[in-house]
């Protein structure tokens, strides 16, 4: 395996700052986010990427499927809104040939991240949300095949529930992967949501190759205000990670280990004191011997 920095952890960073930064830190990998490849132009991102001999290890973010479940015309045109949306992501990340495009599939319909609940249009129906993620994994995995893109489910903790994934273990977003080739779909482990799980072994086990992508940061406690943001460096929270990666390893993992971190304190320091010290904990926190 190799390290990854996730472009979300040094945010202040464009497209070609953070490549650059990679080339500095002697990185072979960069995960990328869609809202900064706009920003600085997806051709510009291809040639930078390209000229830097970088990896692209994922590309975040697809998903948000499940508005769809609104009822009548307002469900069936956000549906085909979301749908296209995918599409286009799919096109970005064949274009930038990402590893993977990670799916982050959406929370209740007509739940806003990060919002009180509106006084109406939204539904408390969980089971017809994932039904709605299960419908819309049937369009857009034949068109990431014809491209070659691979979709990666990503599982979310369960207090991203409401507004973000209804997906919340690993088992979860493997039993949806599982009708489709393994090329097409397959499945996050990030340790941030998924440590407390205690069929996480068992599942990384049976997901096997179907792993497309693996992201790490800590799980801190107590949690901020803002739980989006509960994110730390490996080594300041909670998590043992010597055993998630050793697991990982022993399905048949041979990808980029990718580090993202959401922390307005990570946020505002130095981005290159954060990868240096990103390196150091991957050496020390995250690859720790026995």
């Amino acid at each position: 395996m190799s390290l990854s920095l996730n472009q979300w952890t040094t945010r202040r960073w464009s497209v070609a700052e953070a490549v650059d930064g990679c080339v500095r830190h002697g990185l072979e990998a960069i995960g990328l986010w869609r809202e900064k490849v706009a920003e600085q132009g997806l051709a510009e991102s291809v040639k930078l990427v390209r000229a830097a001999g970088l990896r692209v290890s994922s590309l975040c973010r697809g998903g948000f499927l499940t508005a769809g479940g609104l009822p009548g015309e307002e469900g069936r045109t956000a549906f085909a809104r979301a749908l296209e949306d995918n599409r286009r992501a799919i096109d970005e990340a064949a274009e930038l040939s990402a590893a993977c495009l990670v799916m982050v599939v959406g929370g209740l319909p007509g739940v806003r991240p990060g919002e009180a609940l509106p006084a109406g249009g939204f539904t408390r129906d969980l089971a017809g949300a994932r039904e709605q993620v299960a419908e819309a994994l049937a369009e857009l995995a034949p068109y990431a095949g014809e491209r070659g893109v691979k979709l990666a489910l990503e599982p979310l903790h369960p207090i991203y529930c409401p507004d973000r994934a209804v997906l919340s273990t690993l088992g979860q977003a493997l039993e949806l992967s599982l009708p489709y080739p393994q090329e097409q779909v397959g499945v996050v482990v990030d340790t941030f949501h998924v440590w407390w799980d205690p069929r996480l072994f068992e599942d990384v086990a049976r997901a096997g190759r179907r792993i497309a992508s693996y992201q790490v940061c800590d799980y801190l406690h107590p949690l901020p205000e803002d739980v989006l943001l509960g994110r730390g460096m490996m080594g300041d929270g909670v998590i043992d990670f010597r055993p998630i990666t050793q697991a990982v390893l022993a399905a048949g993992y041979a990808g980029d280990v990718e580090v993202e971190i959401f922390n307005a304190d990570v946020w505002a320091a130095d981005p290159d004191e954060v990868v240096a010290t990103m390196r150091a904990r991957y050496e020390d926190v995250v690859l720790a011997a026995p």
